[in-house]
Protein backbone atom coordinates (compact mmCIF):
# COMPACT_ATOMS: atom_id res chain seq x y z
CA UNK A 1 0.00 0.00 0.00
CA UNK A 2 2.34 2.04 0.66
CA UNK A 3 4.25 1.38 -2.71
CA UNK A 4 0.69 2.79 -3.86
CA UNK A 5 0.44 5.82 -2.12
CA UNK A 6 3.85 7.01 -3.27
CA UNK A 7 2.76 6.13 -6.93
CA UNK A 8 -0.08 8.23 -6.70
CA UNK A 9 1.83 11.04 -5.55
CA UNK A 10 3.81 10.61 -8.48
CA UNK A 11 1.12 10.49 -10.63
CA UNK A 12 -0.89 13.35 -8.96
CA UNK A 13 2.10 15.80 -10.20
CA UNK A 14 1.78 14.67 -13.60
CA UNK A 15 -1.68 14.81 -13.61
CA UNK A 16 -1.72 18.31 -11.93
CA UNK A 17 0.80 19.45 -14.35
CA UNK A 18 -1.89 19.99 -17.46
CA UNK A 19 -1.42 23.25 -18.56
CA UNK A 20 -4.15 25.83 -17.72
CA UNK A 21 -4.79 29.38 -19.72
CA UNK A 22 -2.90 31.01 -16.77
CA UNK A 23 -0.40 28.79 -16.20
CA UNK A 24 1.32 27.57 -19.36
CA UNK A 25 3.52 24.82 -20.04
CA UNK A 26 7.04 26.58 -19.47
CA UNK A 27 9.37 23.99 -20.73
CA UNK A 28 9.26 19.82 -21.52
CA UNK A 29 11.57 17.80 -20.15
CA UNK A 30 12.03 14.10 -21.64
CA UNK A 31 8.21 14.62 -22.78
CA UNK A 32 6.88 15.95 -19.46
CA UNK A 33 5.71 19.71 -19.58
CA UNK A 34 6.25 21.70 -16.55
CA UNK A 35 4.10 24.81 -15.40
CA UNK A 36 5.47 28.00 -15.25
CA UNK A 37 4.02 28.27 -11.43
CA UNK A 38 6.96 25.38 -10.80
CA UNK A 39 9.20 26.77 -12.35
CA UNK A 40 8.50 30.34 -10.66
CA UNK A 41 8.23 28.39 -7.10
CA UNK A 42 12.02 27.24 -7.63
CA UNK A 43 13.00 30.34 -8.92
CA UNK A 44 11.94 32.64 -6.36
CA UNK A 45 12.99 30.19 -3.60
CA UNK A 46 16.39 29.65 -4.70
CA UNK A 47 16.86 33.55 -5.62
CA UNK A 48 15.15 34.99 -2.27
CA UNK A 49 16.23 37.80 -0.26
CA UNK A 50 19.62 36.99 1.65
CA UNK A 51 20.41 34.88 -1.16
CA UNK A 52 24.22 35.55 -2.01
CA UNK A 53 24.92 34.56 -5.60
CA UNK A 54 21.18 35.19 -7.12
CA UNK A 55 20.86 34.30 -11.18
CA UNK A 56 19.07 36.13 -13.27
CA UNK A 57 16.18 34.29 -14.95
CA UNK A 58 17.77 33.28 -18.06
CA UNK A 59 20.62 32.01 -16.16
CA UNK A 60 18.37 29.72 -13.93
CA UNK A 61 17.04 28.15 -16.86
CA UNK A 62 19.72 25.48 -17.25
CA UNK A 63 20.33 25.59 -13.52
CA UNK A 64 16.24 23.95 -13.61
CA UNK A 65 16.93 21.94 -16.84
CA UNK A 66 19.85 20.11 -15.29
CA UNK A 67 17.57 19.35 -12.16
CA UNK A 68 15.13 17.55 -13.72
CA UNK A 69 16.99 15.98 -15.90
CA UNK A 70 18.71 13.99 -12.96
CA UNK A 71 16.02 13.44 -12.10
CA UNK A 72 15.04 11.57 -15.14
CA UNK A 73 17.96 9.85 -14.53
CA UNK A 74 17.13 8.45 -11.38
CA UNK A 75 13.84 7.43 -12.13
CA UNK A 76 15.43 5.55 -15.55
CA UNK A 77 17.88 3.94 -12.71
CA UNK A 78 14.34 2.85 -10.55
CA UNK A 79 15.83 4.61 -7.46
CA UNK A 80 12.29 5.65 -6.65
CA UNK A 81 11.46 2.10 -6.56
CA UNK A 82 14.30 1.71 -3.06
CA UNK A 83 12.49 1.16 0.07
CA UNK A 84 14.70 3.51 1.73
CA UNK A 85 13.45 6.06 -0.75
CA UNK A 86 9.97 5.48 -0.33
CA UNK A 87 10.34 5.11 3.66
CA UNK A 88 11.93 8.98 3.66
CA UNK A 89 9.47 10.62 1.13
CA UNK A 90 6.40 9.15 2.69
CA UNK A 91 7.41 10.32 6.71
CA UNK A 92 8.16 13.75 4.98
CA UNK A 93 4.59 14.01 2.76
CA UNK A 94 3.41 12.83 6.22
CA UNK A 95 4.63 15.56 8.09
CA UNK A 96 3.17 17.75 5.81
CA UNK A 97 -0.30 16.46 5.75
CA UNK A 98 -0.82 14.67 8.86
CA UNK A 99 -1.82 18.07 11.00
CA UNK A 100 -4.80 19.15 8.00
CA UNK A 101 -6.36 15.42 9.11
CA UNK A 102 -7.77 17.28 12.42
CA UNK A 103 -9.48 20.28 13.26
CA UNK A 104 -10.27 22.78 15.76
CA UNK A 105 -13.06 20.40 16.76
CA UNK A 106 -10.99 16.96 17.16
CA UNK A 107 -8.58 19.12 19.15
CA UNK A 108 -11.57 20.43 21.52
CA UNK A 109 -12.75 16.71 22.15
CA UNK A 110 -9.66 15.60 23.30
CA UNK A 111 -9.06 18.90 25.59
CA UNK A 112 -12.68 17.65 27.23
CA UNK A 113 -11.43 14.18 27.27
CA UNK A 114 -8.42 15.17 29.15
CA UNK A 115 -10.36 17.24 31.52
CA UNK A 116 -13.06 14.92 32.21
CA UNK A 117 -10.34 12.45 33.39
CA UNK A 118 -8.46 14.93 35.13
CA UNK A 119 -11.66 15.54 37.49
CA UNK A 120 -12.20 11.75 37.84
CA UNK A 121 -8.74 11.63 38.82
CA UNK A 122 -9.54 14.28 41.90
CA UNK A 123 -12.13 12.16 43.34
CA UNK A 124 -14.89 13.22 45.56
CA UNK A 125 -12.82 15.28 47.93
CA UNK A 126 -11.55 17.93 45.07
CA UNK A 127 -8.61 19.71 45.56
CA UNK A 128 -6.70 21.15 48.21
CA UNK A 129 -3.77 23.59 49.28
CA UNK A 130 -2.26 23.46 52.56
CA UNK A 131 0.47 25.59 53.66
CA UNK A 132 3.29 23.61 56.19
CA UNK A 133 6.56 23.75 58.29
CA UNK A 134 8.99 20.72 58.30
CA UNK A 135 11.70 19.81 60.21
CA UNK A 136 13.67 17.26 58.36
CA UNK A 137 14.44 13.98 60.06
CA UNK A 138 16.38 11.46 58.46
CA UNK A 139 15.26 8.02 58.51
CA UNK A 140 18.69 6.72 60.21
CA UNK A 141 18.92 9.29 62.71
CA UNK A 142 19.98 8.47 66.13
CA UNK A 143 17.88 8.44 68.73
CA UNK A 144 19.56 12.17 70.11
CA UNK A 145 18.56 13.49 66.97
CA UNK A 146 15.15 12.42 66.83
CA UNK A 147 14.78 14.32 70.36
CA UNK A 148 15.96 17.57 69.35
CA UNK A 149 13.87 17.35 66.31
CA UNK A 150 10.58 16.44 68.17
CA UNK A 151 11.98 18.86 70.53
CA UNK A 152 12.06 21.52 68.17
CA UNK A 153 8.92 21.18 65.88
CA UNK A 154 6.91 21.14 69.75
CA UNK A 155 8.28 24.48 70.48
CA UNK A 156 7.27 25.80 66.99
CA UNK A 157 3.84 23.86 67.34
CA UNK A 158 3.34 25.78 70.86
CA UNK A 159 4.33 29.02 69.10
CA UNK A 160 1.88 28.52 66.77
CA UNK A 161 -1.10 27.33 69.33
CA UNK A 162 0.30 30.93 71.22
CA UNK A 163 -0.69 33.04 67.96
CA UNK A 164 2.71 33.33 66.23
CA UNK A 165 1.76 34.10 62.59
CA UNK A 166 2.20 30.73 60.69
CA UNK A 167 3.75 32.01 57.06
CA UNK A 168 6.36 34.27 58.97
CA UNK A 169 7.42 31.40 61.22
CA UNK A 170 7.26 29.37 58.42
CA UNK A 171 10.04 31.21 56.32
CA UNK A 172 12.46 31.73 59.55
CA UNK A 173 12.72 27.74 60.62
CA UNK A 174 10.46 25.53 57.87
CA UNK A 175 13.59 23.42 56.32
CA UNK A 176 11.44 22.76 53.26
CA UNK A 177 13.37 25.65 51.22
CA UNK A 178 10.77 25.30 48.38
CA UNK A 179 7.85 26.23 49.89
CA UNK A 180 9.33 28.14 53.26
CA UNK A 181 10.10 30.96 51.01
CA UNK A 182 6.25 31.14 50.06
CA UNK A 183 5.30 31.01 53.82
CA UNK A 184 5.16 27.29 53.56
CA UNK A 185 2.52 27.15 50.91
CA UNK A 186 2.06 24.56 48.55
CA UNK A 187 0.31 23.95 45.40
CA UNK A 188 -2.99 22.47 44.74
CA UNK A 189 -3.25 18.99 45.04
CA UNK A 190 -5.61 16.08 45.42
CA UNK A 191 -5.46 12.31 46.68
CA UNK A 192 -2.36 10.27 45.89
CA UNK A 193 -0.35 13.23 45.25
CA UNK A 194 0.97 13.36 49.08
CA UNK A 195 2.60 10.77 51.25
CA UNK A 196 0.17 8.75 53.40
CA UNK A 197 0.89 10.51 56.73
CA UNK A 198 0.46 13.58 55.37
CA UNK A 199 -2.78 13.07 53.20
CA UNK A 200 -4.34 11.18 56.18
CA UNK A 201 -3.44 14.77 58.01
CA UNK A 202 -4.24 17.41 55.91
CA UNK A 203 -7.55 15.96 54.17
CA UNK A 204 -10.37 16.09 56.87
CA UNK A 205 -8.77 19.76 57.59
CA UNK A 206 -11.09 22.66 56.82
CA UNK A 207 -9.19 26.02 55.39
CA UNK A 208 -8.35 27.69 58.67
CA UNK A 209 -7.37 24.58 60.75
CA UNK A 210 -4.03 23.42 61.72
CA UNK A 211 -2.86 20.24 62.32
CA UNK A 212 -0.80 18.58 65.14
CA UNK A 213 2.87 17.38 64.56
CA UNK A 214 2.64 15.03 61.98
CA UNK A 215 6.10 12.57 61.27
CA UNK A 216 6.59 11.42 57.63
CA UNK A 217 9.40 10.03 55.94
CA UNK A 218 10.64 13.56 55.78
CA UNK A 219 10.82 14.52 58.58
CA UNK A 220 8.08 16.01 60.95
CA UNK A 221 5.26 18.88 59.80
CA UNK A 222 2.69 20.93 60.83
CA UNK A 223 0.15 21.62 58.36
CA UNK A 224 -2.48 24.28 57.81
CA UNK A 225 -5.30 23.90 55.48
CA UNK A 226 -5.18 27.38 53.18
CA UNK A 227 -8.51 26.53 50.96
CA UNK A 228 -10.54 23.36 49.54
CA UNK A 229 -12.27 23.16 46.14
CA UNK A 230 -13.63 21.59 43.31
CA UNK A 231 -11.89 21.74 39.95
CA UNK A 232 -13.00 24.76 38.04
CA UNK A 233 -15.61 24.48 34.66
CA UNK A 234 -13.76 23.26 31.71
CA UNK A 235 -14.23 26.80 29.96
CA UNK A 236 -11.62 28.06 33.49
CA UNK A 237 -8.74 25.58 31.70
CA UNK A 238 -9.70 25.00 27.84
CA UNK A 239 -6.27 27.58 27.33
CA UNK A 240 -3.93 25.87 29.37
CA UNK A 241 -5.40 22.39 28.13
CA UNK A 242 -4.98 23.46 24.60
CA UNK A 243 -1.31 24.98 25.43
CA UNK A 244 -0.62 21.15 27.42
CA UNK A 245 -1.67 19.14 23.97
CA UNK A 246 0.42 21.34 21.64
CA UNK A 247 3.47 21.38 24.25
CA UNK A 248 3.23 17.51 24.63
CA UNK A 249 3.14 16.23 21.19
CA UNK A 250 -0.75 14.99 22.06
CA UNK A 251 -1.81 16.54 18.83
CA UNK A 252 -0.35 14.08 16.71
CA UNK A 253 -2.05 11.26 18.70
CA UNK A 254 -5.10 12.96 18.10
CA UNK A 255 -4.04 12.43 14.08
CA UNK A 256 -3.36 8.77 14.99
CA UNK A 257 -6.85 8.80 16.78
CA UNK A 258 -8.62 10.40 13.78
CA UNK A 259 -7.38 7.72 11.13
CA UNK A 260 -8.07 5.04 12.93
CA UNK A 261 -11.84 6.02 13.58
CA UNK A 262 -11.72 6.81 9.60
CA UNK A 263 -10.12 3.49 8.66
CA UNK A 264 -12.67 1.18 10.99
CA UNK A 265 -15.30 3.47 9.93
CA UNK A 266 -14.69 2.42 5.80
CA UNK A 267 -14.85 -1.55 7.18
CA UNK A 268 -12.16 -2.26 5.55
CA UNK A 269 -12.60 0.20 2.35
CA UNK A 270 -9.55 2.85 3.26
CA UNK A 271 -6.32 2.11 5.13
CA UNK A 272 -4.28 5.30 6.28
CA UNK A 273 -2.01 5.97 3.53
CA UNK A 274 -5.07 6.06 0.94
CA UNK A 275 -6.26 8.46 3.28
CA UNK A 276 -3.52 10.51 3.46
CA UNK A 277 -2.73 10.28 0.10
CA UNK A 278 -6.35 11.30 -0.74
CA UNK A 279 -5.55 14.44 1.72
CA UNK A 280 -2.63 15.43 -0.29
CA UNK A 281 -4.22 15.55 -3.54
CA UNK A 282 -6.96 17.63 -2.02
CA UNK A 283 -4.44 19.98 -0.53
CA UNK A 284 -2.11 20.16 -3.37
CA UNK A 285 -5.15 21.08 -5.48
CA UNK A 286 -5.66 24.13 -3.40
CA UNK A 287 -2.13 25.27 -2.57
CA UNK A 288 1.10 24.78 -5.58
CA UNK A 289 3.01 26.09 -3.22
CA UNK A 290 2.56 22.71 -1.02
CA UNK A 291 2.19 20.77 -4.33
CA UNK A 292 5.48 21.77 -5.15
CA UNK A 293 7.20 21.86 -1.99
CA UNK A 294 6.07 17.61 -1.76
CA UNK A 295 7.35 17.35 -5.60
CA UNK A 296 10.56 19.61 -4.38
CA UNK A 297 11.49 16.78 -1.87
CA UNK A 298 10.42 13.59 -4.14
CA UNK A 299 12.76 14.71 -6.68
CA UNK A 300 15.21 15.93 -4.17
CA UNK A 301 15.59 12.82 -2.38
CA UNK A 302 15.76 11.29 -6.01
CA UNK A 303 18.61 14.24 -7.17
CA UNK A 304 20.74 13.06 -3.77
CA UNK A 305 20.73 9.28 -4.36
CA UNK A 306 21.58 9.36 -8.07
CA UNK A 307 23.76 12.36 -7.39
CA UNK A 308 26.00 10.15 -4.78
CA UNK A 309 26.04 6.85 -6.51
CA UNK A 310 27.30 9.14 -10.12
CA UNK A 311 29.26 12.06 -8.63
CA UNK A 312 29.89 12.30 -4.99
CA UNK A 313 30.68 8.73 -3.48
CA UNK A 314 31.88 7.75 -6.97
CA UNK A 315 34.80 10.57 -7.04
CA UNK A 316 35.58 10.29 -3.16
CA UNK A 317 36.15 6.36 -3.55
CA UNK A 318 38.18 6.72 -7.02
CA UNK A 319 41.76 6.40 -5.73
CA UNK A 320 42.87 5.43 -9.38
CA UNK A 321 40.71 8.53 -10.70
CA UNK A 322 41.58 10.87 -7.85
CA UNK A 323 45.86 10.08 -8.84
CA UNK A 324 45.08 10.52 -12.95
CA UNK A 325 43.01 13.59 -12.29
CA UNK A 326 45.43 15.32 -9.82
CA UNK A 327 48.86 14.43 -12.40
CA UNK A 328 46.57 16.03 -15.34
CA UNK A 329 45.61 19.10 -13.04
CA UNK A 330 48.92 19.38 -11.07
CA UNK A 331 49.87 22.88 -11.68
CA UNK A 332 46.88 24.10 -10.30
CA UNK A 333 47.51 22.86 -6.67
CA UNK A 334 51.35 25.03 -6.69
CA UNK A 335 52.20 26.18 -3.62
CA UNK A 336 52.57 29.97 -3.13
CA UNK A 337 54.89 29.04 -0.32
CA UNK A 338 56.78 26.03 1.35
CA UNK A 339 54.91 23.05 3.39
CA UNK A 340 56.00 21.05 6.02
CA UNK A 341 55.03 17.63 5.19
CA UNK A 342 55.25 15.39 8.71
CA UNK A 343 54.49 15.58 12.65
CA UNK A 344 55.44 17.46 15.42
CA UNK A 345 55.19 15.21 18.44
CA UNK A 346 56.14 14.81 22.05
CA UNK A 347 57.82 12.50 24.06
CA UNK A 348 59.22 11.43 27.52
CA UNK A 349 62.33 9.98 27.51
CA UNK A 350 64.84 10.92 25.04
CA UNK A 351 65.38 7.64 23.42
CA UNK A 352 61.58 7.45 22.15
CA UNK A 353 62.86 10.72 19.87
CA UNK A 354 64.80 7.85 17.46
CA UNK A 355 62.23 5.52 17.99
CA UNK A 356 59.36 7.43 16.87
CA UNK A 357 60.96 8.06 13.15
CA UNK A 358 62.42 4.89 12.63
CA UNK A 359 58.46 3.65 13.45
CA UNK A 360 57.40 5.96 10.19
CA UNK A 361 60.22 6.20 7.93
CA UNK A 362 59.39 3.32 5.76
CA UNK A 363 55.71 3.49 6.01
CA UNK A 364 53.52 6.14 3.50
CA UNK A 365 51.96 9.00 5.40
CA UNK A 366 48.55 8.32 5.94
CA UNK A 367 49.72 4.73 7.90
CA UNK A 368 51.61 7.26 10.58
CA UNK A 369 49.04 7.33 12.88
CA UNK A 370 47.83 3.69 12.87
CA UNK A 371 51.82 2.37 13.27
CA UNK A 372 52.08 4.62 15.91
CA UNK A 373 49.28 4.38 17.93
CA UNK A 374 49.79 0.47 17.97
CA UNK A 375 53.64 0.89 18.93
CA UNK A 376 53.67 3.33 21.44
CA UNK A 377 49.82 4.09 22.90
CA UNK A 378 48.62 0.82 22.53
CA UNK A 379 47.58 0.53 26.36
CA UNK A 380 46.73 3.36 29.07
CA UNK A 381 50.54 4.76 29.39
CA UNK A 382 50.74 7.54 26.86
CA UNK A 383 54.39 7.53 25.39
CA UNK A 384 53.75 10.03 22.76
CA UNK A 385 51.55 13.40 21.43
CA UNK A 386 51.66 13.67 18.11
CA UNK A 387 50.39 16.26 15.89
CA UNK A 388 50.47 15.08 11.59
CA UNK A 389 49.76 17.33 9.15
CA UNK A 390 50.71 19.51 6.18
CA UNK A 391 51.95 22.87 7.94
CA UNK A 392 52.19 26.09 6.20
CA UNK A 393 54.27 29.19 8.41
CA UNK A 394 51.77 29.85 11.30
CA UNK A 395 49.97 26.68 11.63
CA UNK A 396 52.36 25.40 14.47
CA UNK A 397 54.10 26.95 16.55
CA UNK A 398 56.98 23.83 16.85
CA UNK A 399 57.02 23.72 13.14
CA UNK A 400 57.67 27.22 12.95
CA UNK A 401 60.60 27.03 15.69
CA UNK A 402 62.35 24.41 14.01
CA UNK A 403 61.41 23.75 10.64
CA UNK A 404 61.08 27.66 9.87
CA UNK A 405 63.57 29.05 11.78
CA UNK A 406 61.12 31.57 13.13
CA UNK A 407 60.99 33.35 16.36
CA UNK A 408 58.37 32.16 18.15
CA UNK A 409 56.90 30.66 21.52
CA UNK A 410 56.49 27.09 22.14
CA UNK A 411 54.21 25.86 24.96
CA UNK A 412 54.85 23.14 26.38
CA UNK A 413 53.11 19.83 26.78
CA UNK A 414 52.24 18.55 30.22
CA UNK A 415 53.97 15.31 31.11
CA UNK A 416 55.85 15.18 27.49
CA UNK A 417 59.13 17.19 28.09
CA UNK A 418 60.86 16.45 24.88
CA UNK A 419 60.19 18.09 21.48
CA UNK A 420 60.95 16.59 17.70
CA UNK A 421 59.68 16.84 14.49
CA UNK A 422 59.85 14.47 11.68
CA UNK A 423 59.14 15.17 8.01
CA UNK A 424 59.93 17.08 5.05
CA UNK A 425 59.31 20.41 3.30
CA UNK A 426 57.49 20.60 0.19
CA UNK A 427 58.71 23.57 -1.84
CA UNK A 428 56.43 24.06 -4.69
CA UNK A 429 53.37 21.76 -3.66
CA UNK A 430 52.26 18.66 -2.66
CA UNK A 431 53.65 15.10 -3.46
CA UNK A 432 50.37 13.49 -4.61
CA UNK A 433 47.03 13.79 -4.55
CA UNK A 434 46.36 12.70 -0.95
CA UNK A 435 48.21 15.94 0.23
CA UNK A 436 45.12 17.69 -1.04
CA UNK A 437 42.98 15.32 -1.15
CA UNK A 438 39.97 17.68 -0.20
CA UNK A 439 40.70 20.11 -3.33
CA UNK A 440 41.32 17.54 -5.48
CA UNK A 441 38.20 15.66 -5.05
CA UNK A 442 35.99 18.28 -4.91
CA UNK A 443 37.52 19.27 -8.09
CA UNK A 444 37.26 15.93 -9.92
CA UNK A 445 33.75 16.00 -8.43
CA UNK A 446 33.09 19.07 -10.84
CA UNK A 447 34.88 17.05 -13.91
CA UNK A 448 32.57 14.32 -13.64
CA UNK A 449 29.69 16.33 -12.58
CA UNK A 450 29.83 18.45 -15.69
CA UNK A 451 30.76 15.35 -17.77
CA UNK A 452 27.23 13.39 -16.47
CA UNK A 453 25.04 16.48 -17.72
CA UNK A 454 26.51 16.47 -20.94
CA UNK A 455 25.27 13.17 -20.71
CA UNK A 456 22.27 13.54 -19.91
CA UNK A 457 21.28 16.63 -22.55
CA UNK A 458 22.20 14.37 -25.29
CA UNK A 459 20.29 11.24 -23.91
CA UNK A 460 17.03 13.40 -22.99
CA UNK A 461 14.96 16.08 -25.04
CA UNK A 462 14.38 19.10 -23.57
CA UNK A 463 12.76 22.52 -24.79
CA UNK A 464 11.91 25.75 -23.75
CA UNK A 465 9.78 28.27 -24.20
CA UNK A 466 11.55 31.39 -24.29
CA UNK A 467 7.93 33.59 -25.11
CA UNK A 468 6.59 32.12 -22.09
CA UNK A 469 10.06 31.99 -20.01
CA UNK A 470 9.62 36.36 -20.47
CA UNK A 471 6.23 36.31 -18.74
CA UNK A 472 7.89 34.70 -15.29
CA UNK A 473 7.32 36.67 -12.23
CA UNK A 474 5.55 39.35 -14.50
CA UNK A 475 2.32 37.60 -16.15
CA UNK A 476 1.34 38.83 -19.57
CA UNK A 477 4.15 42.00 -19.38
CA UNK A 478 7.59 42.08 -21.02
CA UNK A 479 10.33 40.16 -18.76
CA UNK A 480 13.71 42.56 -17.63
CA UNK A 481 14.92 40.72 -15.42
CA UNK A 482 16.78 38.05 -17.69
CA UNK A 483 18.30 37.90 -21.39
CA UNK A 484 16.06 38.42 -24.10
Amino acid sequence: MLFAALFAAVSFAAVAQQPQADDPVIMTINGQPVLRSEFEYSYNKNNSEGVIDKKTIDEYVDLFVNYKLKVCAALDAHLDTLTSFKQEFAQYRDQQIRPAIINDDDVLVEAHKIYDQTVESIGPDGLIQTAHILIRLDQKATEEEQKAAKVRIDSIYDALKKGADFSELAKKVSQDPGSAQQGGLLPFVSRGQLVKEFEEAAFPLQPGEMSPVVQSPFGYHIILMKERKMLEPFDFHKENILKFIEQRGIRDRIVEQKLDTLVAQSEGKLTKESILEKKADEMAAEDSDLKYLIREYHDGLLLYEISNSTVWDKAAKDEAGLERYFKKNKKKYAWDEPRYKGMAYHVKVQEDVKAVRDCVKKLKFDQWPDALRQTFNADSVLRIRVEKGIFKRGDHALVDSIVFKKDTTVTKVKDFPIDAVYGKILKKGPEDYTDVRGLVTADYQDELEKAWVAELRRKYTFTVDREVLKTVNSHGTTQTDGKK
